[in-house]
């Protein structure tokens, strides 16, 4: 093979990943810290949304704790929060957060990261927009669509068999909040929960995914997410993405 052949090929090597790379619109921080309950889910997760990243042109920098959380934040669109135990974050961490949100930074928090011990860091439960109360075991229940304009819900039929911990929550706070999904209870018993633990009924308004603005920024929680197979359901994951896209980029909302 001649010296210029070579040289040829080099460079054609070098040259093709980035002529077939698309740009990233944005970056997505995504924090996935385990905990006793959540933790299988990580490697799916990841797996996945590293999928939808390359399948819809944006990055994701994966971390397993909250270490980001005390570095420079500017070059993410969102911050995604997935089951991560937000009460383990340092004081420094949690001051990384606030001052994130507060420049207009974005948030999308999952199921078990929307739980925050009351008292604990009230900023976190605002943000949030609901404060945890518990949760019945997993049982299948009918989620419907509450808000068919949020992108959130594009991918999903106006009512579908769900099973999941359909968490209870209240509103100490006195957050609006616009609800995209809400789970149906006469379609499962809220009160089937551990001995020694009470279940409790929020009746027809049980909300299980919503949006709202919060500081500077946009904050899109959904409940749902408990199990590891979940994140191979491309229900969930149109569902996810959907959140994903509207925190990082504003788009797709139709009111």
């Amino acid at each position: 093979m001649s010296r210029l052949l070579r040289a040829l090929l080099a460079l054609t090597a070098l040259l093709l990943p980035a002529i077939g790379r698309a740009e990233p619109q944005f970056t997505l921080l995504v924090i996935a810290a385990p905990s006793k309950y959540h933790y299988e889910y990580i490697p799916v997760a990841r797996e996945s949304l590293e999928k939808l990243g390359r399948l819809h042109a944006f990055a994701v920098d994966w971390r397993k704790d909250g270490t980001p959380l005390d570095g420079d934040l500017t070059r993410y669109a969102a911050i995604l929060l997935l089951n991560t135990p937000g009460d383990e974050f340092t004081p420094s961490q949690r001051q990384g957060l606030e001052h994130y949100m507060q420049r207009g930074g974005n948030a999308v928090v999952v199921h078990r990261a929307a739980i925050m011990p009351a008292a604990v860091w009230p900023w976190y439960e605002k943000l949030v927009g609901r404060s945890f109360v518990n949760h019945p075991m997993i049982q299948t229940a009918v989620v419907n669509v509450l808000d068919k304009g949020f992108p959130a819900a594009f991918g999903l039929p106006d009512h579908w068999l769900w099973s999941d911990e359909f968490y209870v929550t209240a509103n100490p706070f006195d957050i609006t909040i616009h609800r995209v999904l809400g789970v149906d209870e006469a379609s499962y018993d809220p009160t089937r929960i551990w001995p020694g633990q009470i279940g409790h009924r929020m009746g027809k308004d049980h909300p299980e995914a919503w949006f709202h603005r919060y500081e500077k920024g946009r904050v899109f929680v959904t409940l749902l997410g408990h199990e590891a197979e979940m994140y191979r359901d491309d229900r969930y994951l149109q569902h996810l993405l959907g959140g994903i896209t509207w925190a990082a980029t504003g788009l797709g909302e139709q009111r």
